[in-house]
């Protein structure tokens, strides 16, 4: 696993190649290239170069995916008896980096044998399952239009249920009627 360890605006960061990371804001338009050259640590599979403090000749090249505000902070001051309330708010501003490569600038990206061909048999599994994917759907399809009378059992089994309902609302109303006496005033 290839990784490197980088500094941008103040702050550490721990890069992937095909990963995302957030930074502070960075004055560049989406879909722009950057290049990251404070790297201070790489690593690539046994080897690793610590750097003092960077690495020369290595930069991390990423790709700007979006800009987005990150959460909202309250600061609120207070002081009781000096009658000080001061409420304020900070949302600060990050760019989202894809990391493109780790390494020296126009190295190419290198390919194991061993990886070459198992991702030929990972794509032929792939489209085996989709094939199966779409005789399934057109199979269920098939069942669904010839399937046409558990349709009208389960019509005539809401019907029942609704009028047993309708009965025992009735025989509820019915109880819960209170019965009038009839009183007659004697002079």
């Amino acid at each position: 696993m290839k990784y490197a360890i980088v500094e941008n605006g103040g702050k550490q960061f721990k890069v992937v190649e095909g990963e995302a990371i957030e930074v502070d804001r960075m004055p560049a338009e989406v879909g722009e290239k950057v290049g990251l050259k404070r790297v201070l640590l790489m690593v690539d599979g046994d080897n690793v170069t610590i750097g003092t403090p960077t690495i020369k000749g290595v930069q991390v090249s990423a790709t700007v995916a979006e800009h987005f505000k990150g959460p909202k902070i309250i600061i609120f001051k207070y002081s009781p008896r000096k009658r000080i309330r001061v409420k304020g708010g900070h949302r600060q501003q990050y760019t989202r980096l894809i990391v493109n490569t780790i390494g020296k600038p126009g190295e190419s990206k290198k390919v194991d044998k061993a990886e070459a061909p198992a991702s030929k048999k990972s794509e032929a599994k792939v489209e085996k399952k989709v094939t199966a994917k779409k005789v399934s759907t057109k199979a269920v399809s098939k069942v669904k239009k010839t399937e046409k009378a558990p349709a009208t059992k389960t019509k005539k089994s809401t019907e029942k249920k609704t009028a047993t309902k309708k009965e025992t609302t009735k025989k509820a109303t019915k109880k819960t009627t209170p019965k009038k006496t009839s009183s007659t005033k004697k002079s």
